[in-house]
């Protein structure tokens, strides 16, 4: 992290200090209510934003600052041991609170308003502060990250743009942590009707009845939260990604157990694009913790570092020091697309201990073409401090798909009891026919997953991308995603995106 701003890119000069809008800040505390964040117990995910702000930009002090009414409260501080809040006076956060983009102070002696803040002024003296809004979806400022030093200090406008990557990190797992209280509190008060409807029962029938009635009621409900938890770990639509053609497919082996599989695709920047597909092992409340954690820390480190090798390496980190984590590990494929002026992508991979995926495309002859994407070397993550990873680099052009999977897929047996495996699959993507589209691949690998009885008691995640070729006549009927979650025990659900 640069700590002297470059000639070439110099930081702006502060704006004046902005008049605080009582209407405004009427509706900014509504906003903050509404995320019910205040006092709330210290939590990992904001815990790691503060410290790697501190780190990235090697400051003692880093925070994750919400502005209530009358207080700054720190929901998370690296550097400021027994803190928890200050007065709200300006300068800083208050200050900081009332712009849409970054508020920089090189040196906050020289700053008229920053000078009387008693972070300046008193024993703590600070003198460098910098901090970027979390802005909500509709444009309210909650609060800010900020990183803080005791001597002054220049930063570069990238720089600025990493504090304000974080924010975004922040907001975005206060959006998570809003939807999973959402779901908890309707799945709450659904119990509390259920058992309120069982009670009465109970009261009109016999015993045996009733009881039988209430454990079915049970078992209903469960299903019903591990669905609502198992969408929370997963994106509810693919993007779209100019020049590419996107579809997934999950389908969980149990609707009473929450599973470990998981998959995103999200921007980089400068038209690259980053995805992931992995296995957390177990199932239950524990797997869905760490999937959530691994999901997360990955479109974190891509932020910081897109390298594939680096990314599974900053994962790796986590799952082994996190304590939420515990013994868990997990498997995982990471890749970043980066498109050319051909139509084509450059594709580079790196996986940690997971299923090869495969490449697919056709021969001289029109057969279709299958090579295994395998880079060698690559451990599992999470279970050795000094795992190393791989990665490969190929292109990815008109006429080519890419196909993800977990491992679910290749367990499946038939009725004779025959594992599918890595060469009945590759048999399977010889064998087909039809247009080499991300769609029409999972299509047929799902119709394929359906006709083996046996799904080994695990999930299926499946991804496909796919590059559409120019020059082919284009299906009528097809979506260009398609997502899909079902249980064994209800037929599959699809939506286009």
């Amino acid at each position: 992290m640069t700590q002297q701003a470059s000639a070439t890119e110099p930081v702006p000069e502060r704006r004046p200090e902005l008049v605080l809008d009582e209407d405004a800040e009427a509706n900014r505390i509504a906003a903050v209510r509404r995320y019910d964040i205040l006092d709330t117990p210290p939590d990992g995910a904001f815990d790691r934003v503060a410290a790697m702000a501190a780190r990235l930009f090697d400051v003692p002090v880093a925070t994750v600052s919400i502005v209530d009414a009358d207080r700054i409260w720190f929901k998370a501080a690296h550097g400021l041991e027994g803190v928890r809040q200050i007065g709200r006076d300006p300068g800083l956060c208050d200050s900081a609170v009332l712009r849409d983009d970054a508020l920089v102070i090189p040196d906050t002696l020289l700053d008229p308003v920053a000078m009387g803040n008693p972070l300046v002024a008193g024993e703590m003296g600070v003198r460098f502060y910098a901090a970027a809004p979390i802005v909500t979806r509709d444009g309210h400022r909650l609060g800010t990250v900020n990183v803080l030093d005791t001597k002054p200090r220049a930063i570069t406008a990238d720089d600025t743009a990493v504090l304000t990557d974080l924010a975004a990190i922040v907001m975005d797992e206060m959006e998570l942590r809003l939807s999973a209280l959402r779901a908890l509190r309707h799945e709450q008060q659904q119990r509390e009707a259920q058992s309120r409807h069982a009670e009465a029962e109970r009261e009109r029938a016999e015993e045996e009845r009733a009881a039988r009635e209430q454990a079915e009621k049970d078992k209903a409900a469960i299903a019903a939260f591990a669905s609502t938890l198992q969408r929370t770990l997963l994106p509810p639509a693919l993007p779209t990604v100019p020049g590419l053609e996107l579809a997934c497919h999950y389908s969980t082996a149990s609707a009473y157990d929450v599973g470990g599989d998981f998959y995103d695709i999200f921007p980089l920047g400068d038209g690259r694009w980053a995805f992931f597909l992995g296995d957390v092992c177990g199932k239950g409340a524990e797997a869905a913790t760490v999937t959530a954690l691994a999901r997360h820390t990955l479109r974190a480190a891509a932020q910081i570092d897109p390298d594939p090798v680096a990314v599974l390496t900053a994962l790796n980190m986590v799952l082994l020091t996190d304590v939420t984590a515990g013994s868990r590990f997990c498997t995982a494929v990471f890749g970043v697309l980066s498109p050319d002026e051909t139509g084509a992508f450059t594709v580079t991979v790196a996986t940690g201990g997971h299923p090869p995926a495969y490449r697919l495309g056709r021969d001289d002859t029109g057969a279709t073409r299958v090579r295994a994407v395998r880079p060698q070397g690559g451990m599992l993550i999470g279970a050795f401090p000094d795992a190393q990873f791989a990665e490969v680099t190929f292109d990815l052009s008109p006429g080519e798909a890419l196909l993800l999977y977990t491992d679910g897929l290749i367990e499946a047996r038939s009725g004779e009891g025959e594992m599918l495996g890595d060469e009945g699959l590759t048999g399977f993507l010889h064998r087909r026919d039809g247009r080499l589209t991300a769609t029409r691949l999972v299509e047929d690998t799902v119709t394929l997953l359906t006709s083996l009885p046996d799904k080994a008691g695990d999930d299926v995640a499946l991804l496909a991308l796919s590059v559409p070729d120019a020059h082919a006549a284009p299906e009528t009927g097809t979506a260009a995603t398609v997502h899909t979650v079902a249980a064994p025990e209800h037929p599959a659900r699809s939506e286009t995106t």
